[in-house]
């Protein structure tokens, strides 16, 4: 992902925690906000530590970044973070991805073509 389409700010985090909107299924949860300077999405990712070690975290994380270079055109243009539950260290990175996809469709972040 490219540093423009990235939340890395505590503060960003923190202000999409408390005016966005939150979606969730049993894997993730997904906080969106509007903006309407941004041309594309930002994403920011959480996984905490009690998901598993420094390998799995990145495994997570890397699955969760795959999903949205795959959609990058279909999504419209607002602030995403999402954050990992529990069950989603059990997952591979397709499951991964189709559980991710199914609560952004929930959270209505993709274009009308999908």
């Amino acid at each position: 992902m490219e540093k423009a389409y990235r939340i890395k700010k505590n503060s960003d985090f923190q202000m999409i925690y408390k005016r966005g909107k939150s979606v969730a299924n049993r894997q993730f949860v997904i906080y969106t906000k509007t903006n309407k300077d941004l041309e594309h999405f930002r994403l920011g990712i959480s996984v905490s530590k009690k998901l598993g070690n420094a390998v799995v975290r990145n495994k997570i994380k890397r699955a969760i970044r795959e999903n949205f270079k795959v959609h990058k055109n279909d999504i419209i243009p607002i602030e995403i973070i999402v954050i990992a539950r529990q069950p989603a260290k059990d997952m591979n990175t397709i499951q991964i991805q189709s559980s991710l996809e199914h609560v952004l469709k929930i959270a209505k972040v993709f274009n009308k073509r999908i």
